[in-house]
């Protein structure tokens, strides 16, 4: 699958009051200093906060806390460093080299070609290649890594991305992207419950959820919605799973196509994917994004 090179704005996140954001920088401090005993008796606790934001300074911290990768890293000490001295599968490594310029462009870690951005995400996507031979490489990988740099160094982003791939979305990137066709139909049989409205109307108009929801899941909608949300998203992904992209999709798609009002303007099979592909930007946004996927 191809994909675009755009990133929406690197917006800052929603103004917090600075009092709020000391105050919660030194609860999440106390928790990633005593993550075991938080995770056996406060889960809800750790959930709760997730929801709210986790503070852009411990953010990179965190991720590695919440998905696993600072264990799996210190039980593979060296791994990645010998990974990355490895040549690699040319068949690989020219796929990756094309997509490097791709991710993130207006990013200052990415805007230039060979600059350290480009070359980390290079070196990440290549160890994973030959840590997963039998996968390889999946064009979706390079957004998801490319976003977990932009909070951490690359050894730590190549364990995280492993997690990601192996935990979070396993058999996602494999070649014959069954889990994601699967996880398309379990969206759509969700949204029959969630908005029957929009479910009537995409049934009608025979459009597979293949055919919308692929970016969106494969890329943990890095590619998808505006900077400060996908942030806020994947803090709650990160701490509860999977099912927070599905909550995400199905806001999406009820506030897209959820009333006889909205589907005026999308009769047809054609206007129903353009309106996909140019999603509201008014439900995208960020308080109103995590209002909705926490309703649930």
């Amino acid at each position: 699958m191809e994909r675009g090179g755009s990133c929406r704005g690197f917006s800052r996140e929603m103004e917090v009051p600075l009092e709020v954001l000391r105050q919660r920088e030194s609860k999440w401090l106390d928790m990633l200093n005593n993550w075991d005993k938080w995770m056996a008796k406060k889960h809800k606790k750790i959930r709760l906060r997730c929801q709210k934001g986790i503070p852009p300074s411990l953010r990179g911290r965190a991720w590695q806390y919440l998905s696993g990768s600072k264990v799996k890293l210190e039980q593979n000490v060296g791994k990645f460093d010998e990974l990355d001295l490895l040549p690699g599968d040319p068949k690989w490594l020219d796929v990756i080299e094309r997509d490097l310029h791709r991710q993130f462009p207006f990013h200052e870690m990415f805007v230039s070609r060979g600059g350290h951005g480009q070359q980390d995400l290079f070196r990440v996507l290549k160890a994973y290649t030959l840590y997963r031979p039998e996968e390889g490489y999946c064009q979706a990988q390079a957004p998801i890594a490319a976003v977990l740099l932009m909070h951490m160094p690359a050894e730590q982003a190549f364990w995280c991305l492993v997690q990601i791939c192996e935990k979070y979305l396993p058999g996602y990137y494999s070649e014959k992207l069954e889990a994601i066709q699967l996880d398309g139909q379990i969206l759509f049989s969700l949204l029959h419950k969630v908005s029957p409205v929009a479910y009537k109307h995409l049934s009608k108009q025979k459009i597979d959820p293949i055919l919308y929801m692929t970016e969106w899941f494969m890329c943990a909608f890095s590619r998808t919605l505006p900077w400060s949300s996908v942030l806020r998203v994947w803090d709650m992904f990160f701490c509860e799973g999977v099912k927070i992209i599905f909550r995400v999709g199905l806001v999406l798609l009820k506030h897209t196509l959820g009333s006889s009002d909205k589907l005026k303007s999308c009769q047809g099979q054609y206007e129903t994917m353009e309106r996909l592909r140019a999603l509201s930007p008014k439900i995208m946004q960020e308080t109103f994004l995590v209002q909705e996927v926490r309703r649930w």
